[in-house]
């Protein structure tokens, strides 16, 4: 069994693969770039784009590819039982208490695992994509908050394809494999956030990196897609029970 930086694979994550690898060659193509940008060792953040609730299982098949296993924030509640719950356990994703004071946990957790050399991806706009055309919206805090501890690289992906077949939005949910979708994920380079080491984390700092970082996203999905982003970031309004359930892969603002 190879390792990557310490931390070894693991018979969960193989699980995973051998249960989720198959049918996503057979029923997609793939349009895999950058995978030269992820770290070979050491610690790292990802951040990802969100536009539907099949590509965290295209993301990560991009990521176990490459031999850096990535380490999810999740909903608490996926971890309390079933197969799921045991996956993500076994895989050693890493829970997300939302709305209680364990919120902050995740966050710690999160930067010990990149003290210790793994990766830690996060889904900075916090849900599904609410953005009429699938642009990234504004982002949450927290995956620049981690970066700015840990000065860790922070890898920008962006993802399209999964949302043709499986639509992010309520009324849209049937799914449509055929004719046989590709699936594009892309890497880039890390995003430089430099110029905020040493600030103090305000309100203000982070909102700035958070920005830098969806910056780097947005661009990758601009030439994924092959047109131009909006000039303006969607910016969600609060969140009302009408939005859908929540996204079981996700980054939440800090408290």
């Amino acid at each position: 069994m190879f390792r990557v930086s310490g931390r070894r694979i693991g018979f969960w994550y193989r699980v995973a693969a051998v249960l989720c690898k198959p049918p996503l060659v057979v029923l997609f193509k793939r349009d895999w770039h950058g995978m030269e940008h992820i770290p070979a060792d050491g610690g790292f953040i990802t951040a990802i784009n969100h536009n539907s609730y099949l590509d965290p299982l295209s993301y990560a098949h991009f990521q176990y590819n490459t031999g850096r296993v990535p380490r999810f924030l999740a909903k608490a509640a996926l971890f309390r039982g079933g197969f799921v719950g045991t996956m993500l356990r076994g895989t050693g994703q890493i829970p997300v208490y939302r709305e209680s004071t364990d919120a902050a946990n995740a966050f710690r957790s999160a930067v010990d695992a990149i003290n210790k050399g793994e990766c830690v991806a996060f889904y900075p706009e916090g849900t599904l994509t609410r953005d009429p055309d699938m642009w990234p919206m504004r982002g949450k805090t927290g995956a620049a908050r981690v970066a700015l501890l840990t000065k860790a690289p922070v890898i920008p992906v962006a993802q399209w394809g999964a949302n043709e077949a499986v639509p992010p939005y309520a009324k849209e949910k049937r799914v449509r494999l055929f004719p046989r979708k590709t699936l594009r994920v892309h890497a880039g380079p890390p995003v430089d956030l430099s110029e905020f080491y040493g600030q103090e984390p305000t309100a203000e700092v982070l909102r700035a990196a958070t920005d830098t970082i969806m910056d780097a996203i947005t661009e990758l999905l601009s030439e994924v897609r092959g047109e131009p982003a909006p000039a303006q970031r969607y910016d969600r309004p609060t969140r009302s029970s009408t939005d859908g359930p929540p996204l079981p892969l996700a980054d939440e603002e800090s408290k």
